[in-house]
């Protein structure tokens, strides 16, 4: 059994700390042997920077997907063809720099990774995600049956679709975006893991993991303000994904809601 963990949107300094500080433990104590992250909001809630990506990596994080903040740092386009842990959306035009998809290494076997972003309510809006998918998902099943997709997308009912259009051809189709973690997490009929958002590592006090005053302000006034990110307790959320390596069927999956520091053991 290969058991992967995969963490929602990373918030801005609060998230991508609590990622690193708990990782090592987390692996441990689920014996993981695979992390994905989506680090699109890493860098002050929008983008995600070089060193960030570095940063994460070296926590022992396998591979970073993203979605549509990917480019708003501009300092990753020139970076992202040279770190092939960094995925962007796989359906971007042809041409667009980095990658949607990686398969990498692992003591019990290759795991591959596609990043694919929804249409429905996002900007820009991509190509269809739906036959790109069959054209990756086909090639990657030629190296290795254990397939993780990331559906970032706005609305439930497109993501699950995707899960539902690739059930049985993929191990995981687990949704970002939302950073709202939803408790539908389930296997379909033919072993694929599905869940419609992981959810956020982040701020708790928070919307979204901005500052709650200026974004209620926005809803009341209608007027511009810009959206901080919150600071305070942070926990991180997702799910973990146990995946028989040999077949790439889902065999369980289970939310994940941890809080962002270590936790203190109980005095004896």
């Amino acid at each position: 059994m290969l058991t992967i963990l995969f963490l929602g949107d990373v918030v801005g300094e609060p998230g991508r700390s609590a990622v690193i500080a708990r990782l090592a433990e987390l692996k441990r104590a689920h014996a993981i042997d695979f992390t994905i992250v989506n680090g699109e909001n890493a860098a002050a809630g929008r983008g995600i920077t070089p060193k960030i990506t570095i940063d994460l990596l070296r926590a022992g994080v396998s591979v970073i997907t993203t979605g549509d903040h990917i480019w708003d740092r501009k300092e990753i386009l020139p970076f992202i063809d040279t770190e092939p842990r960094l995925l962007r959306p796989l359906n971007y035009p042809a041409g667009a720099p980095g990658a949607g998809t990686v398969v990498l290494e692992t003591a019990k076997g290759k795991v591959g990774v596609i990043n694919v972003q929804a249409r429905t309510f996002m900007q820009p809006i991509l190509e269809n995600p739906f036959p790109l998918l069959d054209a990756a998902v086909n090639a990657m099943r030629e190296e290795t049956p254990v397939i993780v997709v990331d559906a970032h997308g706005e609305t439930t009912s497109e993501k699950i679709a995707l899960g539902r259009y690739l059930d049985g051809r993929v191990s995981a189709v687990l949704g970002t975006h939302t950073h709202v973690q939803t408790a539908d997490e389930q296997i379909f009929e033919n072993g694929t893991a599905f869940i419609c958002d992981a959810g956020m590592c982040g701020p708790v006090h928070s919307i979204l993991g901005r500052a709650i005053e200026p974004i209620v302000g926005r809803f009341v006034s209608n007027l511009p303000a810009p959206f901080p990110v919150a600071g305070g307790e942070a926990r991180l959320r997702g799910v973990l994904v146990e995946i028989d390596e040999t077949t790439g069927r889902a065999l369980r999956i289970t939310r994940v809601d941890e809080p962002g520091s270590a936790v203190e053991a109980p005095a004896v």
